[in-house]
């Protein structure tokens, strides 16, 4: 693995665009792979993750090819349209979103088999909140130890069935709206709290029969979907670096353009806003059903917090972020009802409070959160990414505000959803 330091810097200053949002990638190869007729995405995220799911479109039957594009990939799908998926095995690698959103369409191919698997980290990233449902609907799914991967399918004539999320999941219920284009009835979906609604937003720019009814969202049996027209939107998960950066460096002031502003992903905002961050917009505008903006932020004092259960959706990625920013805050910040990062890249929950805890915060961490004892600062030092590229760009971002600079164990994990993030951050710093 490789070191990488990141010493304390001056204001961040000027413009930076985020990578293509991960999260709308992923759905948008999976549906132009399911899509009778050819798909067009523009900015499509060129990363580790991502580029899994357009190997797994081609194994699946999918024609797939890409070109360079100004903010990403343009890559064109011509779909093996909604029944025709090929028997497979597929390599998610490190793409957890992929593992758990692909067998949903899997699932209802009577007589077809398939097998997914990826690399170690994968290996220890629950399935069962997935396989549980689909065996439900009728599905044969099978996956190691009851909950592990690698998880094996063998397609069934599904049946429509009404399901309320033990935990609110952007993935499960994905896959579950996969699998109800291809189940007898109408299958509905019950959520604790709203999740991010990416692929409710592109599913229904597909022609799917997809709705809101009082029971949850509702989704019923077609013969096809439309091929995509898509731009990608700036990934908000990766400008949320890059914001809380210029929120806690003395003097900064930096503008991030065309990030995706879904209001199921910026509970962030949300968050810091209330803290006493200065964050404002500066455009908005609509691209392929998903809200697009610039945002402009400055450095500002924060106050702590407390991030409640039902906040934690709108924001699962960036939760660790709020851990650094509640050490520079005065007072307590409590994160409670997030037992979800324990099943990421890594127990992130624990990754969280081990890896700030050594640079000199003061954290504790609970069952289901963390409390951060905000101090003004930290100190600086040490922290193992993990092979989590979340983890990473937060040692990263911890070393741009600290006093003595963070040493990041295993870097090359950014490459995961941000190959640039090293060189765009230095573009900014002063």
């Amino acid at each position: 693995m490789t070191d990488a330091r990141f010493m304390p810097c001056g204001p961040l200053r000027g413009e930076l665009r985020p990578p293509a949002d991960k999260s709308i990638s992923h759905r948008a190869a999976i549906l132009g792979a399911m899509a009778t007729g050819r798909s067009q995405v523009r900015g499509y995220l060129d990363a580790a993750d991502t580029r899994s799911t357009l190997a797994a479109a081609r194994a699946l039957g999918a024609e797939v090819s890409e070109s360079a594009g100004e903010a990403g990939l343009d890559v064109e799908i011509v779909g093996a349209g909604l029944h025709g998926a090929a028997d497979a095995v597929i390599d998610v690698g490190n793409a957890g979103t992929l593992l758990r959103i692909l067998p949903g369409w899997l699932a209802g191919h009577p007589g077809g088999a398939w097998t997914l698997d990826g690399d170690e980290s994968i290996g220890r990233r629950p399935v069962d909140r997935v396989a549980e449902p689909l065996r439900l609907m009728g599905a044969e799914v099978e996956c190691a130890h009851g909950f592990l991967p690698p998880l094996r399918i063998r397609g069934a004539q599904l049946r429509a069935i009404d399901y309320e999320l033990p935990v609110a999941s952007a993935q499960v219920k994905s896959c579950l709206l996969l699998a109800g284009l291809l189940a007898d009835g109408e299958t509905v979906i019950a959520e604790p709290e709203p999740s991010r609604d990416h692929s409710e937003r592109m599913l229904a720019a597909a022609g799917a029969p997809i709705e809101l009814s009082e029971r949850g969202i509702a989704i019923r049996a077609t013969d096809r979907l439309e091929p995509l027209d898509h731009e990608i939107p700036g990934d908000f998960s990766s400008a949320a670096f890059a914001l809380v950066a210029a929120a806690l460096v003395p003097g900064s002031e930096l503008v991030l353009r065309g990030v995706g502003v879904n209001p199921t992903r910026i509970g962030l905002i949300r968050v810091l806003e209330r803290m006493g961050a200065s964050i404002e917009p500066v455009a908005a505008d609509e691209g392929a059903g998903e809200p697009v903006g610039d945002i402009l932020v400055r450095h500002s004092s924060l106050t702590a917090t407390e991030v409640v259960n039902t906040e934690v959706p709108s924001m699962i990625d960036e939760l660790p972020l709020i851990g650094l920013a509640g050490a520079f805050a005065e007072g307590e910040t409590l994160v409670s009802g997030a037992a979800e990062l324990r099943h990421k890249e890594s127990d992130r929950l624990a990754a969280v409070v081990d890896g700030l805890g050594g640079l000199g915060v003061e954290i504790e961490d609970h069952r289901d959160g963390f409390l951060v004892h905000g101090s003004g600062g930290l100190r600086g030092g040490w922290l193992d990414a993990r092979g989590d590229h979340r983890l990473a760009m937060l040692g990263a971002v911890a070393g741009l505000a600290s006093r003595e600079g963070v040493t990041v164990h295993g870097i090359e994990a950014v490459a995961i959803s941000y190959p640039a993030f090293e060189a765009d951050l230095a573009s900014v710093c002063g």
